[in-house]
């Protein structure tokens, strides 16, 4: 079975192939993203990884359909980056449904205690042995309120870390969880009654810039904002006003709308062309990690095993539990593994 590994980093390629060697899969790996360009690369693949920056909208599709390729094997949760409807009737397409939930909680914890404790600053103050405590001062988490927006697998661990400092939780969700135990409330009282909001939901059409003046304008004065998701949760130009105006206390952003060029690549020694991404990281209330909540030996090892054995699945059955299917309802995995004549 070959696989074309597209958006391949050497930590990928260590875990896949720890796990994919004895699997009979053959990973040819590949720097470059997957997008309309590239696709020729996977000539000769019966199927093709990718990972949040990579591209498989219609035209994608289509020339990978031409090129013989039977599945997308996506190695993350969120799948927005797929035209899952297009793909319908041409291309299996699988995701890793949960790899680690805490290991992304974790990290929008340690954002926000790094924001909110001014970690950051006394780091490359000590370095420099400065020891002077001036503009540290911080605030306590226990007794504050966060607001959740989204309360799947990663919502519910980050709850249970805020819940260990002591915070009153509030959630908004579609679909509440009813063994949750947390306040569910509008969007609009999350947004108001929030000192630090953090999201937690997939994008979509509903989700898109959730976050905007609107949004922002609703929130508590010094409101801090983490999100860990996809970056277009927010709208960054109106998040920069936000900051500007003093309205929005601290941002702490793992993902950014137009990440895809500029994430995971060293631009150390050149000049960035997007303004936004340079003006928020010039903020001194602005963290900004290049999606590396994900980052974890654990993760890794979990994404790594789930893609395989969704690979394997599909070889053996023809789908696999985590299949995205737009027939089935709602671009959502059938769940019961069902035969790909329902689908197709």
């Amino acid at each position: 079975m070959k696989v074309a590994f597209f958006d391949t980093k050497s930590y990928d390629r260590r875990a896949f192939e720890s796990v994919g060697e004895s699997e009979d899969i053959e990973f040819k790996f590949f720097e470059s993203k997957l997008n309309l360009d590239t696709a020729s690369l996977a000539f000769g693949c019966e199927g093709v990884c990718i990972f949040v920056n990579d591209t498989a909208d219609s035209q994608v599709i289509d020339k990978l359909y031409e090129l013989g390729v039977k599945l997308i094997a996506l190695r993350c949760a969120g799948y927005n980056n797929v035209d899952v409807r297009h793909a319908f009737g041409k291309i299996h397409v699988f995701h890793v449904p949960a790899y680690s939930p805490h290991a992304v909680a974790e990290h929008a914890m340690a954002l926000l205690l790094t924001s909110i404790r001014r970690i950051h600053k006394a780091y490359i103050r000590t370095r420099d042995f400065n020891f002077s405590l001036d503009g540290l001062t911080g605030f306590d988490l226990y007794g504050k309120t966060v607001g959740i927006v989204g309360t799947g697998r990663i919502g519910k661990a980050f709850a249970d870390i805020c819940k260990g400092f002591g915070m009153n939780v509030l959630a908004y969700d579609k679909y509440p969880d009813s063994e949750l135990s947390v306040r569910y409330v509008t969007l609009d009282e999350l947004l108001g009654c929030s000192e630090i909001i953090s999201l937690h939901c997939p994008l979509n059409k509903e989700t898109y810039h959730m976050i905007d003046s609107n949004a922002i304008e609703k929130m508590k004065k010094g409101a801090v904002i983490i999100n860990t998701s996809r970056g277009a949760l927010i709208d960054a130009d109106e998040l920069l006003e936000g900051i500007k105006s003093r309205k929005i206390g601290a941002a702490c952003l793992d993902v950014y709308e137009e990440e895809a060029d500029i994430f995971f690549e060293d631009f150390s020694g050149h000049i960035v062309d997007d303004d936004t991404i340079a003006r928020l990281i010039s903020m001194p209330n602005v963290i900004v990690t290049s999606h590396q909540a994900f980052l974890t030996n654990e993760a890794l090892e979990n994404i790594a095993e789930t893609t395989v054995e969704n690979i394997k699945a599909f070889y053996k059955n023809g789908t696999c539990k985590n299949e995205l299917c737009y027939r089935c309802g709602k671009a959502s995995h059938c769940g019961d593994g069902s035969r790909p004549e329902k689908c197709f």
